[in-house]
């Protein structure tokens, strides 16, 4: 009898051992690490990009579909309204294809006319649907920089001191008689031989206009850098 009640015994213990099955934890074992993983910490927030500085001088490029290259800086602290309203214009790209439609050699090259894209107007009558404030001293307003020779200003139309809007001109010689009644707002800093040479395009007359087919096109103006630059002052037209 006891020997059937000792089997009985060592069958029940190996029914219960059976149950505890292969991945039971016996006492002082060590637990598989990769059944209980260690949550990672959370990621940290990359850091906020810094806000480029505006520079004092603003820089950029206008390229001419030949190839040609001006390079040229700008001056905020000479004439704001100018300088925001060129920078505004040339991020939008508002000034790719148009053209030099007016071109005195010995004096200045203007471009910038929205009428010189697809000629849907008369070139140099043309706006950007707003005018700016003139930055000039007869205007009420201080203006140190002399219309030398590489110096850009704004082209504006008749005796409205305010109806400047996106054509500009670039001085090819020295024409210091503008001084007070123009804008100027930047000056080339290379490429005066592009400058040269659109300026020796054929005019038809003293005005210099130019005829459409010898307009010299402006490919795209540039702004370097990133910097947030606020809009011009729009004065409506």
């Amino acid at each position: 009898m006891k020997k059937y009640l000792l089997i009985a015994l060592g069958v029940m213990l190996c029914f219960v051992a059976g149950c505890a099955g292969p991945d039971a934890i016996s006492p002082g074992s060590v637990p598989d690490p990769t059944s209980d993983p260690t949550p990672e910490p959370p990621a940290e927030p990359a850091p906020e990009a810094t806000p480029e500085t505006v520079p004092d001088v603003i820089t950029g490029t206008i390229e001419m579909e030949d190839g040609g290259i001006i390079t040229f800086e700008l001056y905020p602290d000479i004439a704001p309204q100018s300088v925001r309203n060129f920078v505004y214009l040339a991020r939008q790209g508002y000034y790719n294809g148009l053209r030099f439609h007016r071109i005195m050699r010995g004096f200045m090259i203007q471009g910038g006319c929205p009428y010189s894209l697809e000629f849907d107007g008369d070139p140099g009558t043309g706006n950007p649907g707003y005018s700016i404030f003139g930055e000039f001293d007869s205007n009420g307003f201080a203006n140190d920089l002399s219309h030398i020779r590489g110096v850009i200003s704004m082209a504006r139309g008749g005796h409205d001191n305010n109806s400047a809007g996106s054509q500009f001109f670039i001085c090819h010689a020295d024409a210091t008689g503008l001084d007070g009644d123009y804008a100027a707002f930047g000056k080339v800093t290379n490429g005066m031989d592009v400058v040269d040479s659109i300026a020796a395009t054929p005019n038809n007359g003293r005005n210099g206009s130019v005829a459409s087919e010898n307009m010299p096109i402006i490919q795209s103006i540039t702004i370097d850098g990133n910097f947030e630059f606020p809009e011009p002052d729009k004065i409506a037209r």
